[in-house]
């Protein structure tokens, strides 16, 4: 008995450790407003914890906001970047970030801070896949709060919060019940199309989906630091 006691607690000790190396605190990035982020070391990736809020490009040049539905949908006609607050509210903006377009996540100026990345699809699937898969990854990422009916656990400290999202008609939907960011990976098709890959959480579920949205969408973004 007393051996398999402290055969037990043996493997308790170890699991903390590896859970420890995993889950490592890193500091923070700066995007060129000044705005900074915190961020989350899990693993091999380092991620912002929160919903990217810039409003100009790396380089300095001007992001379009998009006040009106009329602008919005303006913008993605003739593809050029965009970005709103959910409802056009600033305050909105204080707690969820900035929505855009992927035409300006695909921006060549560069929307994420420097040193960072729009993850792509490769990305994504990592985190979820070190959380132990699509089923139950969504709990873990979800902050404890704001969510209408189902918060989560933030085990690493992603904090994800449901920020809604803008669809491809201009519409507001979601806001408290749906987060969804950006993937920077088109969809390998004969032919080109309108969509891009974004991953979801929704208020119902643990789980995580990967789907496929119109380039003319208002997503949430979040950042990969670059690897040296």
């Amino acid at each position: 008995m007393k051996t398999q006691a402290i055969k037990a607690a043996s493997g308790i000790w170890i699991g903390i450790f590896i859970f420890c190396t995993f889950l490592v605190n890193a500091q923070s990035a700066k995007d060129f407003d000044g705005n900074e982020y915190k961020t989350v070391k899990y693993g091999l990736q380092e991620w912002t914890a929160n919903n990217l809020n810039v409003c100009h490009f790396r380089n300095g040049d001007v992001i379009p906001e998009a006040k009106t539905k009329e602008e919005w949908l303006k913008c993605c006609s003739e593809g050029k970047p965009a970005w709103c607050y959910f409802d056009n509210n600033p305050e909105n903006g204080n707690i969820y970030g900035k929505l855009y377009n992927w035409y300006a996540i695909n921006d060549p100026r560069g929307l994420a801070p420097e040193g960072w990345n729009i993850p792509v699809n490769n990305d994504w699937m990592k985190l979820v896949k070190n959380l132990m898969g699509v089923d139950v990854a969504g709990m873990k990422l979800k902050s404890t709060t704001g969510w209408k009916s189902k918060n989560g656990t933030n085990n690493i400290g992603f904090s994800a919060v449901p920020g809604g999202i803008r669809n491809e008609k201009g519409d507001f939907k979601e806001l408290g019940a749906k987060c969804q960011w950006w993937s920077n990976s088109e969809p390998v098709e004969v032919k080109k199309t309108n969509t891009i890959y974004s991953l979801m959480l929704n208020d119902f579920s643990v789980e995580v989906s990967y789907i496929k949205v119109s380039k003319d969408n208002g997503l949430s973004v979040r950042c990969i630091k670059v690897k040296n």
